[in-house]
């Protein structure tokens, strides 16, 4: 069962927030302020931490600082809610690490989706993970490839196995995953960035992503990737058919998303999955580089 490390100093959003979680299915562990945490995420595995910003002894920011200079607890996710919501303070708490804000009070119908879409994408990593077990030896012979797919279960498939040729295999499977679900979403089935926000907060993306995929325009489209390599870097090519888009703006994060349930794919595989990224043509390409594994 995921468990969530929730910190507050104030008991009645402790009782709250706990409350909330618990009836969401998640085991829940509590802390009353940074140092409390910093003990408790020593001494216990969590998969997310849900962290007040102003605490006493240590604060928020302090215990996320701590917890990203350390290896064994730099990937934990980390949403921080908080009554300090000016642009240099998000920006702040984004440049510490935190993967979402939330703004106090903090609501059920907006904590219970961005919670879900956080353990659904530590799920996908360990997905990536699985799957190693399924590549063999001769992905190391390959020197270039063309894939094509359609389908969020294609791109989980595709994403591990093509990861496998790259020196940091768990860091660019999930940089793939993110700009080939992209592409299929975004690019082929013509999802918005609007629509996606709807969509996951009322707990129908893949339902929709799925409705799609069977009905025309959409049902004849495909994506593809073509990945190479010449010993030093691996390069990804990654097209589909849909009507392209600007990226300027995705390719860091902005404290103006810094409340939505997503829109961070795209800036997390540009600064941790690659060594560079960049859209092409109408912006339905994208090239992604990294370096290969040095045993290929």
């Amino acid at each position: 069962m995921t468990c969530i490390l929730v910190v507050d100093d104030d008991p009645i959003c402790l009782e709250l927030l706990s409350e909330t979680l618990i009836g969401a299915g998640y085991s829940v562990d509590l802390a009353v302020d940074g140092e409390d945490a910093w003990d408790k995420l020593n001494s216990y595995k969590h998969d997310l931490v849900l962290l007040d910003r102003v605490m006493p002894r240590l604060d928020g920011l302090g215990l996320l600082r701590r917890m990203k200079g350390d290896a064994a607890l730099s990937g934990i996710p980390v949403i921080i809610q908080t009554s300090a919501s000016s642009q240099d303070e998000i920006l702040e708490g984004l440049e510490a690490g935190a993967h979402y804000y939330l703004c106090k009070p903090v609501y059920p119908d907006l904590l219970c989706p961005l919670v879900a879409g956080i353990v659904a994408d530590i799920a996908e990593r360990k997905s990536l993970r699985d799957c190693k077990a399924n590549v063999t030896v001769a992905l190391s012979l390959m020197t270039s490839g063309d894939f094509k797919f359609r389908t969020l279960d294609d791109v989980r498939s595709l994403a591990a196995v093509l990861a496998e040729l790259c020196d940091r295999p768990d860091d660019v499977g999930m940089g793939l995953l993110e700009l080939m679900i992209n592409a299929v979403e975004h690019g082929n089935l013509g999802i918005s960035y609007t629509e996606k926000s709807e969509l996951r907060k009322t707990w129908r993306w893949e339902q929709e992503i799925s409705r799609r995929l069977g009905v025309a325009p959409w049902s004849s489209r495909v994506a593809r990737v073509r990945a190479s390599h010449d010993g030093e870097d691996v390069v990804f090519v990654i097209s589909d058919e849909g009507d392209g888009f600007y990226p300027g703006r995705f390719m860091q994060m902005e404290p103006a998303r810094a409340f939505d349930l997503h829109g961070r794919g795209i800036a997390m595989a540009n600064a941790a999955s690659f060594s560079r990224l960049e859209y092409q043509g109408r912006g339905n390409v994208v090239m992604a580089r990294a370096p290969a594994r040095r045993d290929c």
